[in-house]
């Protein structure tokens, strides 16, 4: 049994100088930022950071989910999936309350080993007036270490999507740096190549899976000038640095079906969105 009663407080800053950074990294102009304007739906990611002290990080350099985790003896974590609704705008400039809490972590036994899901959510709400803003559930996978070298790299496939709308981005090694520190996230596969290769057994470093969520939320902002209340994403399939991602959407009805592509053609995030 786990203990999950813990929640962890804290007040976090949407500042003005973060917001430039975040526009910054995203190839927007710094100075179109202004406090009291609305801080653009996907990067409240700026406002998840773990302060974690160097001594008490992951042995794979990942800080933590904002909570004490359990120590299961699964030295890999990956992210399976999130849920993020949107209730109400946060402004630039102004502090919000986060608090953070595991819902659930669940061991399980499959073929390839011991393995545990966890679930945690995140709440921001806005100061004052104590008031709902965002709801963020993370699952991460947490897996035993692998055996063998890098995973197989193979030539790259042309890709042919039949989305409605569609836009190719390829994530390099100073974006995936600037999204980390921006995050404080020292995973090592998103820093370290060697490590990525060597141990975690990837060709190269891993675009981190809430870039890729970032990137497809910035995709229907500034392209399909879509506002998201609510997105339910899989991630399925790993991305890597400097290969072409390739981010699609299309309308299901009242939703949208928004999906990322690896260089292969391959799915890698499957998002469900739903647009006020």
């Amino acid at each position: 049994m786990f203990d999950l009663s813990e929640t962890v407080s804290r007040v976090e800053s949407c500042s003005v100088a973060v917001a430039r950074r975040v526009a910054a990294m995203l190839d927007l102009d710094p100075g179109d930022i202004v406090e009291g304007s609305p801080l653009p739906r996907g990067w409240h990611f700026v406002l998840l950071g773990a302060d974690t002290r160097r001594s008490a990080l992951r042995s794979d350099g990942f800080p933590g989910l904002g909570v004490p985790m359990p120590d299961l003896g699964l030295p890999r974590l990956v992210l399976g999936g999130r849920n993020v609704s949107y209730l109400k705008g946060i402004a630039i400039g102004s502090e919000v309350i986060r608090t953070s809490c595991i819902q659930s972590v669940k061991p399980k036994t499959t073929n390839n080993g011991p393995m545990a899901i966890a679930t945690i959510l995140h709440e921001m709400r806005t100061l004052p007036d104590l008031e709902l803003a965002i709801s963020e559930t993370q699952t991460y996978l947490l897996l035993p270490a692998r055996e063998g070298v890098a995973i197989d790299d193979e030539a790259a496939a042309p890709v042919t999507v039949s989305d409605d709308w569609s836009q190719t981005v390829v994530p390099d090694e100073t974006l995936i740096f600037q999204f980390s520190a921006l995050g404080f996230n020292s995973h090592k596969i998103h820093l370290d190549k060697a490590y990525a290769r060597d141990v975690e057994g990837y060709p190269d470093l891993v675009v981190n899976g809430g870039l890729a969520t970032l990137l497809l939320t910035e995709f229907m902002r500034r392209d399909l000038c879509v506002a998201p209340t609510l997105l339910q994403a899989r991630h399925v399939a790993p991305l890597f640095c400097g290969r072409p991602m390739t981010l699609a959407a299309h309308r299901e009805g009242e939703t949208w079906r928004v999906r990322a592509f690896d260089d292969r053609g391959r799915l890698a995030i499957d998002m469900k969105v739903d647009a006020g």
